[in-house]
């Protein structure tokens, strides 16, 4: 029902067109502000085939009649008017006509006219006039919601249509339907410019609304015109209609596609590539000059990783050091049983012998290689304060550390620093269970992967990644061989020179005074990769869960924002992880602040 306020302004328009002539309609129209976008105001003059829709002249395929008194209408004319299904079956003879309440049913070929299943008699509700269907205008704007009124002397029939909002209460069904709206936070967008929806939906029950979007992207990278469509519903499964926005992009580049997600994409994220991005972006930058490259040489390395998958007992690895060491193991059962694995420590000095264990990596048995890998370099990266003493007498053999069994398939990865006052032998070894007596097992023969110890355990680069030294994208090569050399070592159980590839067991220690703002990403280019990066002391795992290839793409380490004194990264290879990886230093500027 109208309001008193709804009617007064009908009244005082009705008044105005009666009043106007034919051809001033239009004009009212156009200049009355009280009927809104959903009302739809249709005049019609008997016998003439001159109408007015909205204010806009038309012609009608068939002139308003009176027959017997009553006024027909033309039906196809006020259907599409009023945004209501008209539609003619022609096989059946039929027509069928859909207002938000009532499906109406016109059997022409049966004479009979159905409203939601009730019958009426045909020729008291519509006639034919020149081939076209006219409803009887009483009749029909009772299930078309619409008012009309009559002007006898001006033979003129007005009818107002006022569109029911999506939102209005349905007592039918105890609940209202919710409203989808939304707008652009400004009238156009850049090539590559992210869009900001301003999301104006609304349920006026406030049950909460999910979203169904059409056309939505977060950027887009052709200039031209785009329809954004959104429909909400609610709990009860109540739909809104349809609500559209045209977005203009304009012929202008902000962003390019490779640059998007690396301003866009937050710290942890993942940013797709293909092979032709790659190698036409990233894997051929120019690398990164180092200042300076300095080798920690205060330690030895003592690497055990083959066997790395072991298939008998025996001793996997043995050694003798003294002062500062690094002892590193990486192995997995590769038997049908479960074995025990363990570190012993001999003292070869007719003194006591202190061992003390500074830092430390553990990963107790597992079969997930790639967590066993990197779970140990986090623990050793984080550096917490470790104070473990061990004294052995003179000629004597301790178990350094014992780890519980582990089964078959299951591994171990295990880091530790140590110092000792006088030469020790370490050995790693496998056995039934864990004693003195594992130092008499057999010494397992090398079968690929790395073992020896070595001189080397860390790298401190210096590099400048400031505003004057960095104006293009670069890259930081580790693990390759090339730009990052293989240590060398010796293998005492073979008595050979060897190499470590990859360079497990070391640290690097990456170093930049005033670095500018920049996005950092890890790119896994020699295979499958899960590891921690400590930025600026924060520990960042790469990635969150599972692990990256190339094939993924890169991931986002860090981003600076230039106003730093310096970036340091600590990173460690991790056990299980394939190399070489590439870090990408990529130049941001204040697009980034969108």
């Amino acid at each position: 029902m109208m309001s008193l306020h709804a009617s007064k302004k009908l009244i005082a328009l009705m008044l105005t067109f009666l009043l106007l002539p034919l051809g001033a309609v239009a004009q009212a129209v156009e200049e009355e502000e009280g009927i809104t976008s959903g009302t739809t105001y249709v005049v019609f003059y008997v016998d003439k085939q001159d109408a007015f829709l909205n204010g806009d002249q038309v012609k009608l395929d068939a002139a308003p009649v009176i027959k017997n008194g009553k006024t027909f209408v033309p039906a196809k004319f006020l259907g599409d008017a009023f945004g209501m299904k008209v539609e003619w079956i022609a096989e059946k003879q039929q027509i069928e006509m859909e207002t938000p309440k009532y499906n109406i049913m016109l059997d022409l070929k049966n004479k009979s006219a159905f409203v939601n299943g009730y019958w009426f008699k045909l020729d008291q509700v519509a006639t034919i006039v020149n081939g076209r269907l006219m409803i009887k205008l009483t009749w029909l704007s009772d299930y078309m919601d619409a008012t009309y009124t009559y002007n006898n002397e001006l033979r003129r029939i007005d009818v107002l249509h006022v569109r029911q909002p999506s939102g209005v209460y349905n007592p039918e069904l105890g609940n209202s339907r919710p409203v989808a709206k939304f707008t652009f936070a400004k009238p156009s967008y850049q090539i590559g410019e992210p869009i900001k929806y301003v999301d104006l939906s609304y349920d006026p029950d406030a049950e909460g609304l999910k979203y169904e979007w059409v056309g939505k992207e977060e950027a887009f990278f052709k200039a031209g015109t785009y329809p954004i469509t959104l429909k909400v519903s609610d709990k009860n499964g109540n739909v809104s209609s349809p609500y559209t926005r045209q977005l203009v992009i304009e012929d202008k580049i902000y962003l390019s596609k490779v640059e998007y997600p690396i301003y866009t994409k937050p710290v942890g994220g993942y940013i797709k590539t293909d092979w032709n991005t790659l190698y036409g972006n990233y894997l051929d930058l120019p690398q990164v000059p180092k200042q300076s490259v300095t080798e920690d040489k205060s330690r030895s390395l003592l690497l055990s990783d083959s066997p790395e998958t072991f298939k008998e007992l025996g001793i996997l690895y043995q050694d003798s050091v003294e002062g500062k060491s690094r002892l590193y193991a990486n192995h997995q059962n590769g038997m049908d049983k479960k074995v025990s694995f363990a570190i012993l420590a001999k003292n070869e000095t007719d003194e006591p012998v202190t061992i003390r264990t500074t830092n430390k990596g553990e990963v107790y048995p597992t079969i997930y290689a790639h967590l066993m890998g990197s779970e140990g370099t986090v623990d050793f990266l984080l550096n917490d304060p470790v104070s473990e003493r061990m004294t052995i007498p003179p000629g004597e053999t301790f178990i350094y550390k014992q780890f519980p069994d582990f089964y078959p398939a299951q591994g171990v990865n295990v880091i530790y620093d140590v110092e000792t006052d006088g030469q020790v032998q370490f050995t790693f070894a496998v056995g039934d269970k864990v004693s003195k007596d594992m130092l008499d097992l057999p010494k397992l023969p090398f079968n690929g992967h790395i073992r020896g110890t070595f001189p080397v355990t860390g790298f401190d680069w210096k590099l400048d990644l400031s505003d004057k030294a960095m104006q293009k994208p670069l890259r930081l090569v580790i693990g390759d061989g090339k730009s990052d050399l293989f240590q060398p070592g010796y293998d005492p159980l073979r008595g050979m020179e060897v190499v470590n590839p990859g360079n497990y067991g070391t640290v690097y220690k990456i170093h930049s005074d005033k670095p500018r703002r920049m996005a950092i990403m890890l790119l896994a280019k020699g295979g499958p990769f899960r590891g921690p990066f400590k930025i600026n002391g924060d520990m960042r795992m790469t990635p969150d869960s599972g692990v990256l290839t190339a094939f993924d793409g890169m991931i986002i380490l860090a981003k600076t924002t230039g106003n730093e004194d310096s970036l340091d990264i600590e990173f460690s290879p991790p056990a299980g992880s394939a190399f070489p990886i590439n870090l990408i230093f990529y130049p941001l500027d204040e697009r980034a602040d969108q």
